[in-house]
């Protein structure tokens, strides 16, 4: 057992939806090895859903765009901390947590590697973890469990999807259009899938509401599920799907957090930023041959090159014929 005298934590990870799910090892294993410590999570209040039903966390804290950092602090203040694990580590949290009379650790961003590699293709992270494992680091001594990623969904199924068989989900957003597969692609691959035998369902948040829509209008046998950031229902909806078939996006971790195999295509970004899919069944599909990958750590508005060959050259009939490959894997 880790030397760990504390009982009462607070943990901060403000954003995004996949930063959040990714930490849910380190708060599962942290409460396995110590079950008596009080965990306090502080995030966004839009993303409180993502921890809700979370069993290992004694106490959400959200806050607002509009709350002040004096208002957030008197909040955290209250609750008399023994110890802060800053998985944000932007100016943010440092602010909310300075004056927090505790020890305090932060989670190393590793900018310096990340800009040598984006910049100059230097690769200083060929042996960098993924970013679970790399939360559990600032933690001398924690070791995670076996086990993936934790999303809690007490949501019913969508009616829509009682009785469909043979569905395949497709999410198709994400928040940078480097990182996403193109929509035309989307569709070829839809229509492959639907001649195949396959129903498909659309998932998103409200961001991704038009992008579905127009994907769904190309399609036959196809379900928009699109919502209004409704993450618990897409969650609960996704665990119907044979596979996801998804961009390197926060759904792709949520498929994840929930079971489900699915395949991820990654086009500006890599292994190496740590954001892979984490103790699941998956295949990441993505073009090795190009110089120019990566060419941003987060992704970008546009392809830097103008031919965008990181996500065009993976094509529609590929992808199904590794996803076919895929399915038949124990």
């Amino acid at each position: 057992m880790i030397n760990f005298p504390y009982q009462k934590i607070l943990i901060v990870r403000l954003s995004s939806l996949g930063d959040i799910l990714l930490t849910t090892p380190l708060i599962r294993s942290l409460k396995k090895v110590h079950p008596t410590i009080e965990i306090h999570f502080l995030l966004r209040e839009e993303y409180q859903d993502v921890l809700l039903h979370n069993p290992h966390i004694s106490k959400l804290i959200t806050i607002k765009p509009e709350d002040s950092y004096s208002k957030t602090k008197d909040i955290l203040s209250k609750y008399k901390y023994d110890f802060v694990i800053d998985l944000q580590n932007n100016l943010r949290s440092r602010v909310l947590t300075h004056g927090l009379h505790c020890r305090k650790v932060k989670f190393k961003k590793l900018s310096w590697q990340k800009f040598l590699l984006v910049k100059f293709k230097v690769n200083m992270l060929s042996n960098a973890l993924l970013i679970p494992k790399r939360y559990a680091s600032v933690i001398e001594g924690l070791e995670l469990d076996d086990e993936g990623l934790e999303l809690y969904t007490q949501e019913k199924q969508s009616e829509s999807l009682i009785g469909a068989t043979n569905l395949i989900g497709f999410c198709p957003g994400s928040r940078h259009f480097t990182k996403m597969w193109p929509k035309e692609y989307f569709i070829e691959l839809g229509k492959i899938l639907i001649d195949n035998g396959f129903n498909i369902v659309l998932f998103g948040g409200k961001d991704d509401q038009n992008l579905c829509g127009e994907i769904k209008s190309n399609l036959s046998k196809c379900f928009n599920l699109s919502n209004d950031n409704l993450i618990l229902q897409t969650a609960a909806d996704m665990k119907l799907c044979k596979a996801i078939i998804c961009n390197d996006s926060g759904l792709m971790h949520t498929a994840s957090a929930v079971g489900i195999p699915l395949v991820a295509i990654f086009g500006s970004t890599v292994k190496e930023f740590g954001f892979f899919p984490y103790r699941c069944k998956n295949l990441v599909l993505e073009n090795k041959s190009l110089s120019c990958r990566p060419c941003s750590h987060i992704g970008k508005s546009h392809c830097p090159k103008k031919h965008f060959n990181c996500m065009r050259e993976i094509k529609p009939q590929f992808v199904f014929n590794s996803l076919q490959n895929f399915l038949k894997e124990k």
